[in-house]
């Protein structure tokens, strides 16, 4: 694949064969991007885990301090009382039948996140063919089916992010925006690299950061040092 000369000139600043302290590498990550809009931060982790066993599967939530710096807009399936609570905490959409028809009928999944009270997931639970593939179906394990829908429309609006590990044992989200403050940026690295070390399943043997990188949208990828994390 050809790179543009910015990109070319981008990945000049970086040492391929350097693992990176996380301060120096969340300078770097601000340095090298060069799109015209604010670019948004990954994080990636490469864990040592068989995501092919269940009892090695890596996912669950994390509120960053600084938040991710973009809208989220958040899908609540409810009805009753809990249709005014999540209108109250700022959801973007609310509805249980009428959601789910729209999703199933014409293939809807305009938002980022879906949240679910215990009672919907009768009507949520048929969707699954179209929020599965794209992690959107709500679920227990990342605290998206509730009781407590305003406080988690909440979390979600101020930062709050999923992650989950794919087929290659590979984790990636999303940990803020270039224009933010280095101090900032760094803490939410340190924010969900602390919530994978936590959900480190008891099963997974060896090394299990085995190797984590910072880039920015359409920017190159800088290594880092996972003893910094």
């Amino acid at each position: 694949m050809r790179r543009g000369k910015r990109y070319d000139t981008a990945v000049a600043k970086i040492d391929r064969s350097k693992l990176y302290p996380l301060a120096e590498a969340v300078a770097l990550v601000k340095e090298t991007s060069s799109t015209k809009f604010d670019a948004t931060v990954d994080f990636v982790a490469n864990l040592g885990v068989d995501p092919r066993h269940a009892d090695q599967q890596v996912r669950g939530t994390v509120s960053l301090p600084h938040g991710t710096g973009k809208t989220v807009r958040v899908l609540v399936f409810a009805d009753g009382e809990d249709v005014q609570a999540a209108k109250d905490a700022g959801a973007d959409y609310v509805g249980l039948d009428d959601m789910a028809e729209k999703i199933a009928k014409e293939g809807w999944t305009d938002f980022d996140v879906a949240i679910a009270t215990p009672s919907s997931m009768r009507v949520v639970g048929k969707l699954g063919r179209v929020l599965g593939p794209r992690g959107l179906m709500p679920n227990p394990k990342t605290g998206t089916v509730t009781t407590n829908i305003g406080s988690t429309v909440e979390a979600f609006k101020a930062g709050r992010i999923e992650y989950r590990v794919d087929k290659a044992g590979v984790v990636h989200a999303p940990v803020g925006k270039v224009s933010f403050d280095p101090l900032n940026l760094a803490e939410n690295v340190k924010a969900l690299a602390e919530a994978l070390n936590k959900a480190k399943p008891s099963s997974a043997k060896g090394t299990y950061m085995k190797s984590t990188y910072l880039s920015s949208t359409m920017g190159p990828s800088i290594r880092l040092d996972p003893s910094d994390l």
